[in-house]
């Protein structure tokens, strides 16, 4: 039985070893025409963190590694018991300050009617002065009276400044408190698959902390290497193709989105024809996002290809680059690139 085993370990071994020489015997066979530049690389998405603005309790995690999920979408909660009572103060402290207004407010109507009572008896005072019917000691008294009713206005003016003060600032606090509720409840910023679920219920994190880590599958591209004679010539948006390795009979359309304005040696993980010592440019191939969208379900990061470029570009893509997802993308701009583009070195190749 164990013989047998052994023996079937073998076989599986041998067949898996043999698809992958297949892959790569494939790849060989297939002259690539002048005018086209290659370069080995594999599918790459960018990855969006879902972490928590203020410190807390993790409440609820809504979302598995490997769920795919959509941009807005609830992936988890905080628990924002204490923010919530915090606001319910703020609002009872609003309201105190509204009140606090409309008081102050007639207070100030009342003090403008005293000052004008003042002002028209001492008019009256002054008048009686003038024909000898009243003293000089009783003008200084309404005169006194009217300064008095100036001075409690003014001071109920004041109170009436600090109350409206005192409501802005409540309200900011309402407003900050409401804010921090209402970032209590996660939401995926991207639609994507879940590939790190790093927070579990009841786990206390900081200001920061993850909850999920994300893959961007609308942002999908590959990154090849390629020397400086052949990144040289190539321009932001340069058509492109993709075969990867599952799919190898299937072109994907692409787009030169980025090309690295320094040379780097070769990753260790990307294998080359050329020498490994040669230095060689960063190039990243976007794939249209709107082909994308429409396969979201079978787009997989991490797997491996090549990736080919057009360099010349009244140069016929070969047959064996054609599919019918090049097809599916005519007219779409594959580009969608988000960094800026820069222009590489033409400068011969480091040694």
């Amino acid at each position: 039985m164990k013989r047998s085993l052994a023996i079937l370990a073998v076989i599986a071994a041998v067949a898996a070893a043999g698809g992958a020489g297949a892959w790569h015997l494939a790849q060989r066979s297939r002259a690539l025409p002048a005018g086209f530049a290659q370069g080995n690389g594999r599918i790459e998405a960018t990855q969006v963190d879902v972490a928590t603005k203020a410190a807390g309790r993790v409440l609820d995690v809504l979302a598995e590694e490997g769920d795919f999920v959509q941009q807005g979408q609830v992936v988890a909660h905080m628990d924002v018991a204490e923010t919530t009572a915090a606001l319910r103060t703020a609002e009872a402290q609003a309201a105190q300050a509204r009140q606090s207004r409309d008081t102050a407010t007639h207070v100030v109507e009342q003090r403008k009617g005293e000052l004008d009572l003042a002002a028209k008896e001492l008019e009256r005072q002054e008048t009686l002065v003038a024909k000898g019917f009243a003293t000089e000691q009783k003008v200084d008294q309404y005169r006194t009276t009217k300064l008095t009713a100036a001075a409690a206005l003014a001071a109920a003016q004041s109170s009436l400044a600090a109350s409206e003060s005192a409501i802005r600032a409540a309200e900011a606090e309402v407003e900050r408190l409401t804010r921090m509720v209402a970032d209590g409840t996660l939401v995926a910023p991207k639609s994507g698959r879940v590939i790190y679920r790093l927070a579990e219920p009841g786990e206390v994190l900081a200001a920061g902390g993850k909850v999920l880590t994300l893959i961007d599958l609308s942002d999908v591209y590959m990154t090849i290497f390629l020397p400086a004679a052949d990144a040289g010539r190539i321009g932001i948006g340069a058509a492109a193709r993709l075969l990867l390795e599952p799919l190898p009979d299937r072109a994907i359309p692409a787009a030169v989105s980025f090309v690295s304005a320094r040379a780097q040696f070769t990753p260790k993980q990307v294998e080359t024809q050329r020498e490994r010592d040669r230095m060689m440019f960063r190039v990243k191939l976007r794939v249209a996002r709107q082909l994308v969208e429409q396969h979201l379900e079978q787009v997989k990061t991490g797997i491996t290809g090549v990736g080919y470029v057009r360099l010349d570009p009244a140069a016929p893509w070969p047959a064996w680059l054609q599919s019918d997802l090049v097809r599916q993308a005519e007219g779409a701009d594959p580009t969608n690139a988000k960094e800026p583009a820069k222009e590489p070195a033409k400068d011969a190749p480091a040694k």
